[in-house]
């Protein structure tokens, strides 16, 4: 072999020519990447190891080894990332191999070392304890982990997914980070599973006051799948508006089950930390914000709206799944406007409507950097996606994906949508599945693209609903807005009233306003029990005054089961975070399921069973309708089986049943979370 090449057995089938107990060196650390070690002429051989005393890459060399050896002896078998391979002669290995200098080390120093490496995955100055399903409750359970922390140079990244941190094994680890100065990247997602809320904000708080001690400068913080609702945001709250977050380019908070009142607390917290990061010449550079699943609806959307618009650096967005309607939608249009850089718009499974695409598409007009947009499952309907279309033909020169699948979306919008990514070079994938284009449509729709020579972008049709007659669908569209609209307004004005927040800038119903114009505005019509059984809404509840929960224990039939399961869900339909309706839905339930447990002829067990039914997570022989969303009867579940009136017999079943795989139990984990740590705890 020519001199100065490197050996390929040498480098990559190490582990075949070592001795058994060497092999375990190389066997263990498959996978880790530990950097070469330079070679020096004439420095004389390492003195023995001390016990505990870490090998480090580039200063400590295998006790025995001589300086002329070749570094490729250290690495045999270790590195598992592409690197410079270090040249290796054939009678280095020889040198290495026969004389069998690693063999000297005693084999509890290799032990040690197993160990440590098996601890955790070490590479680019990353540690990481990733899905090692670690319970570390106590300030003992945290030491192993802690000392990991302490004793790695140059810390940029640290992993703790997967595993779940108690508030004392927390301060632990925070006491190791706080002279970690080089810690850039926070991943610390789903750490925290099986914890009561009440702890997270603690462990937060203490990891996060250790990040401002050491004085950090953030580039990523990850705390996604992590239940800790608004209270959880309190405890991250100091470390955001801090200097260790003025560097701060990712944020990612996906599926927190935040609610409103978290999503107002995190818009403040990074308006604040813009001021005070401008003030020093450093403004806040956020790219990527991720908040996905936490139910932050009109009002939290629109909080962090205004935190975007002061931002102006975002290249990636993502909030899908958060019951954001249209006023949300148009506020998060107008702050898209203000952040040139956006490539990615990802709002999947919130409500649009035709109000809220003709918004956002004004802002698509404007932004030259996208490319992905997600709108998938967001009831743009026919006239929203026309406003889309139009952006996109006017603009949008880099688009690469287009999601506007489930969307109500009729054919001739849908082909319009088509002819206009007729000069869409860039465009990779289509996607208009689930919408109502009708078979003829789907052809058409294939058509036009091929036509462009760009039929391998269109996604699958499997999911077309089929074309309706188009008058009475345009007729059902017009009143479903104004239904939206009036809905919205109606809860908008309740809103402000329980708040007492009737500012100027909070304007009262268009319609209120033009039937105040001729005629004084009435009072709302009385509501009673079957007018709330049969419509059910959060402002009807209250309308029924405090006795609504006897009102509806009274006129519920108990004796009939199915009556019972059907009075339960509708009011647990309705509820929301707000203080009011949540008592409301609470003291309802309360007097409904008390009177019908307590009586000698209701069946427990039949109960349960058409519960899971009707909430499409046990199958009926009979065609059940589910409900549309779970997280309202969740929600209220985990209040009802923590009751004296609850059979505690019944808790296994729910608990097997929540705990399976289930879509729509997937879209409210915080819900089911809280419920799952509740049944566990009975």
């Amino acid at each position: 072999m020519p001199r100065g090449t490197a050996s390929p057995r040498a480098v990559h089938h190490g582990t075949r020519s070592l001795p058994k107990r060497s092999a375990n060196l190389a066997r263990v650390s498959r996978g880790t990447t530990v950097p070469s070690v330079p070679r020096v002429e004439g420095q004389a051989s390492a003195p023995p190891r001390r016990p505990g005393e870490r090998i480090r890459a580039g200063k400590t060399k295998l006790p025995g080894l001589k300086s002329s050896a070749s570094p490729c002896a250290i690495v045999l078998g270790v590195t598992g990332q592409s690197q410079a391979r270090p040249t290796c002669t054939r009678r280095h290995r020889a040198q290495f191999l026969e004389v069998g200098e690693v063999e000297k080390m005693a084999s509890e120093d290799i032990t040690k070392l197993a160990e440590s490496l098996a601890k955790a995955q070490v590479g680019g100055g990353q540690l990481s304890f990733k899905g090692k399903s670690l319970k570390l409750n106590t300030a003992e359970d945290a030491k192993a982990v802690s000392k990991e922390i302490e004793e790695f140079d140059g810390l940029e990244a640290l992993r703790l997914e997967g595993n779940t941190v108690g508030v004392e094994a927390a301060k632990v680890i925070a006491k190791a980070l706080e002279k970690k100065a080089e810690l850039k990247r926070c991943h610390w997602s789903d750490m925290f599973t099986g914890r009561l809320r009440s702890e997270i904000p603690f462990a937060l708080t203490a990891l996060g006051e250790a990040l401002i001690t050491a004085g950090s400068q953030l580039v990523e913080l990850d705390l996604s799948d992590n239940a800790f609702g608004p209270d959880g945001v309190r405890g991250f709250e100091a470390l955001l508006k801090s200097p260790a977050c003025f560097t701060l380019q990712e944020l990612k908070l996906n599926n927190c089950g935040m609610g409103i009142g978290g999503g107002k607390i995190l818009a403040a917290a990074l308006k604040e930390c813009h001021r005070k990061s401008s003030a020093v010449g450093k403004p806040l550079a956020l790219k990527v914000f991720v908040a996905g699943r936490n139910r932050l609806e009109n009002d939290g959307a629109t909080a962090l709206a205004e935190a975007f618009g002061l931002i102006g650096t975002l290249e990636e967005v993502h909030m899908p799944q958060n019951g954001i309607n249209h006023p949300g939608i148009t506020a998060l249009a107008q702050a898209f406007a203000a952040n040139p850089l956006l490539r990615v718009i990802n709002l999947n499974d919130n409500t649009f409507t035709e109000k809220g695409a003709v918004a956002m598409a004004e802002t698509l007009k404007t932004l030259r950097q996208v490319e992905v947009i997600n709108f998938g499952d967001c009831l743009v309907r026919s006239k929203g996606a026309i406003a889309i279309a139009e952006a996109v033909k006017e603009g949008l020169p880099k688009l690469k994906e287009l999601n506007l699948s489930f969307c109500e979306i009729k054919r001739d919008a849908a082909l319009t949508i088509a002819e206009a990514t007729e000069d869409k070079s860039e465009l990779e994938k289509l996607d208009l599945n689930g919408n109502a284009l009708g078979e003829e449509g789907c052809e058409q729709l294939q058509e036009i693209l091929e036509g462009f020579n760009m039929a391998d972008v269109l996604g699958s049709l499997s999911d077309d609903e089929g074309e309706d007659e188009e008058d009475e669908d345009d007729e059902g569209e017009d009143e479903e807005d104004e239904d939206d609209e009036g809905e919205d307004d109606e809860e908008e004005q309740q809103q402000l009233q329980e708040r007492g927040q009737g500012e100027q800038e909070s304007l009262p119903s268009k319609k209120i306003l033009d039937s105040h114009e001729t005629t004084p505005v009435s009072p709302s019509p009385p509501v009673d029990v079957a007018t709330f059984l049969a419509f059910p809404s959060p402002e009807k509840l209250l309308r029924l005054g405090p006795k609504c929960s006897v009102l509806i224990a009274q006129q519920t039939d108990t004796s009939d089961m199915e009556k019972v399961v059907t009075a339960l869900l509708k009011i647990s339909s309705v509820f929301k975070d707000e203080t009011t309706v949540k008592t409301a839905v609470y003291e309802t339930t309360d007097a409904l399921m008390r009177k019908a447990f307590t009586s000698a002829t209701f069946n427990s067990d039949a109960f349960i069973t058409s519960l899971l039914i009707h909430m499409g997570l046990l199958k009926s022989e009979e065609k059940i309708k589910a409900v549309p969303s779970l997280y309202g009867p969740l929600m209220t579940l985990n209040h009802m089986v923590q009751q004296d009136y609850f059979p505690k017999s019944l808790a296994p079943v729910l608990l097997a049943f929540v705990t399976k795989p289930n879509r729509a139990l997937d879209s409210c984990s915080f819900a089911r979370h809280m419920l799952l740590q509740t049944l566990h705890q009975l």
